[in-house]
């Protein structure tokens, strides 16, 4: 009876059962031994078929478990094998150790992955290990595969999100950007046209931009006689850019034939994850960046402020006026006398333009009766700079001049600053002092960049100006008749005008020789100007070794490398720039050298035929269609050398230039 209490098979529950029946058993046979004997047969027939009972159910769940376990065993196993993500374990020098079945199907043997380096599925694959990433992306075969990485188990999971990385970029794909299309020189070119002419203009600008964005899938609705507005979507948009925006020379072409001046559009562009309103105010941010730029151009901006430009392969259209010229000196006039002083500085290392502009922008604050002092760093100066600051110091003029840690020191919260032939904060003389004031004045004759002092409070920035310098002139002009420019005042003006001109070769209008001739009516002395510009034969010799290393590319690309060590000055590797265009069947030339700041400077010019500012603003830099510069950091000039080479053959190969 104990053994049978001692079951395993009885429940708790039974125990308990037969415990008060055996209490009734006995208290039956105490009062009557007949009945008790017959209750106790009974009862032990129902406790041996209740073991036996509970024997079998302890039986089946025996055997069910068993069953179950051995299910469950082999279903982990075919899930190892025959599921559809790929696993793989690896050794610590990156061999594959094992894979399962799944990524043997991308080998052609089973065996064939045992033993290879991770490097066969991809380089990210081993280099996401080794930066303890969590996941990577890889593209194997043509699918794409998220491969979730266990660096401590060294355990790869491989699974395919080809299908949602589709969707996704599909997602991308139909986002919505928005347009806004420009006729830069409309009014210019239909001003002198009568209605049937303007129509016919009209019309045929209209039907071709129609049929461009049929073409193409855009909305394009115009909203006056020199704007559209265009609609599409991102997937469109890399179409575009893969034509690198042809329609810009179709709409060259439309009238150039019976016109002197063509017609030119400008096209600004915002995209990216952003409100409706705010892609609006990205296209218009672009298309005032590309008109900025001289127009003929498209600007394209996404929400996070990356820009991309396409075009610009014309010379910047002449739509300066007299009466602009005339309006900005007298705001300038109404800022200078508002101010408690005026701060001019143009950028680093100053050439002639810089320092003429900046002594031009001074007498306006002395005319207006305010204190002016003109920003410089003795210390950057080259050769023929230096000799007009020598000049400036035998005059009253050098106690305007100050240094800026002078500048740092005087300036206040109503100072003027102006900033003259530069707009990126990285290049002026001082950056600090631009977050000094409130005031800021920028004037410059350079194309637009993608960087640009910010919240300025006027801007007179015409890029198809030859000069800065020529912008001062005109201004000087408007200015009160108190102003008296003596002969240095007006050299210095006339010397940054033959420097950017090249001796009025480049870049040159009628309204350069304007400027010109006011400046000579003002004492302006030439010969002056050619002893500021005269050169060391030093310098010269090392200008000519510099050239003599010079290689020819594409058949008509110059490039010049300094050596190893050799530092040349931002201005005779620009000189040297200057004198390989001059080489019979050279459209442009490139020189690249160290500078004394152990960046890798690079001064580039053209004839017109190449854009060199869309070449270096790949760089880090910018300038002109023509002439263009910039310094890179941490690179050598053989990698710098490289790097050009690269961007010239995608540019050149590829067709037409963005």
């Amino acid at each position: 009876m104990q053994k049978w209490f001692n079951k395993p098979t009885l429940s708790h529950h039974m125990l308990y059962t037969y415990l008060i029946a055996f209490l009734l058993l006995g208290f039956t046979w105490y009062l009557e031994w007949i009945l008790g004997l017959l209750m106790t047969v009974l009862l032990g027939v129902s406790l041996y078929y209740t073991i036996r009972q509970e024997q079998k159910l302890l039986e089946e769940r025996e055997e069910y478990i068993t069953t179950l376990s051995h299910r469950v065993k082999k279903v982990g196993e075919e899930a190892l094998l025959e599921m559809p993500i790929g696993i793989l374990l690896y050794s610590e020098n990156y061999q594959i150790e094992w894979v399962n079945p799944f990524l043997n199907r991308f080998s052609e043997d089973e065996d064939t992955m045992v033993g290879q380096s991770l490097d066969i599925f991809d380089d990210l694959l081993v280099q996401a290990i080794k930066e303890d990433q969590d996941h990577v992306v890889i593209p194997l075969d043509d699918s794409s595969f998220q491969v979730t990485i266990k660096k401590d188990e060294r355990l790869l999971y491989f699974s395919d999100r080809t299908k949602q990385i589709e969707i996704q970029e599909m997602y991308r794909n139909e986002k919505t950007v928005l347009g806004i299309i420009i006729l830069d020189n409309y009014e210019e070119i239909t001003q002198a046209m009568d209605d049937t002419a303007k129509s016919h203009v009209n019309s045929d600008v209209t039907s071709l931009l129609n049929q461009w964005s049929t073409g193409s899938g855009i909305y394009l609705k115009r909203v006056s006689q020199d704007r559209f507005m265009a609609i599409m979507n991102q997937e469109i948009l890399k179409e575009l850019e893969k034509t690198k925006f042809d329609i810009l020379d179709e709409v060259r072409e439309l009238i150039s034939d019976n016109k002197n001046v063509p017609l030119t559009l400008s096209f600004g562009v915002g995209y990216g994850d952003a409100s409706l309103p705010q892609l609006g105010e990205l296209a218009q941010s672009s298309l005032d960046l590309a008109l900025g730029r001289g127009g003929d151009q498209v600007v394209i901006k996404d929400d996070q402020g990356k820009v991309r430009f396409f075009g610009g392969k014309t010379n910047p259209m002449e739509k300066r006026t007299r009466v602009r010229a005339r309006v900005i000196s007298h705001a300038l006039k109404d800022l200078v006398q508002q101010s408690e002083q005026v701060m001019i500085m143009g950028h680093k290392a100053p050439d002639m333009d810089s320092i003429g502009s900046a002594i031009g922008v001074l007498k306006v604050a002395l005319a207006n009766q305010i204190e002016g002092y003109v920003v410089i760093d003795e210390n950057d100066l080259d050769t023929g700079v230096e000799r007009l600051i020598n000049e400036v110091k035998e005059t009253e003029l050098w106690e305007h001049f100050i240094s800026p840690e002078e500048a740092l020191e005087m300036v206040t919260k109503q100072t003027l600053l102006v900033v003259v032939d530069t707009h990126k904060p990285v290049l002026v003389q001082e950056v600090k002092l631009l977050s000094k004031t409130e005031y800021v004045v920028v004037i410059d004759h350079h194309r637009r960049g993608e960087e640009f002092i910010q919240a300025p409070t006027l801007v007179y920035m015409e890029p198809y100006a030859s000069s800065t310098a020529e912008l001062i002139t005109e201004l000087l002009e408007y200015q009160p008749r108190t102003l008296k420019l003596s002969m240095l005042e007006s050299t210095a003006l006339l010397a940054g005008i033959i420097v950017d001109t090249k001796s009025f070769t480049l870049r040159t209008g009628s309204r350069t020789f304007d400027a010109a001739s006011y400046l000579r009516s003002k004492g302006a002395d030439t010969v002056l100007v050619q002893r500021f510009l005269e050169e060391d034969i030093d310098v010269y010799v090392k200008r000519a070794h510099l050239i003599e290393n010079a290689i020819i590319h594409h058949g008509n690309i110059a490039i010049a490398r300094a050596d190893k060590g050799e530092i040349f000055s931002p201005v005779l590797i620009a000189q040297a720039a200057d004198t390989l265009l001059t080489m019979s069947g050279i459209d442009a030339s490139f020189v690249i050298s160290e500078r004394s700041d152990g960046r890798i400077g690079i001064s580039a010019r053209s004839l017109g035929d190449v854009n060199v500012q869309l070449i270096m603003e790949r760089m880090q830099g910018g300038g002109h269609l023509t002439n263009a510069a910039t310094q890179i950091d941490n690179v050598t000039i053989p990698e710098a050398y490289g790097m050009l080479l690269d961007i010239l053959d995608e540019s050149l190969e590829g067709g037409d230039e963005e």
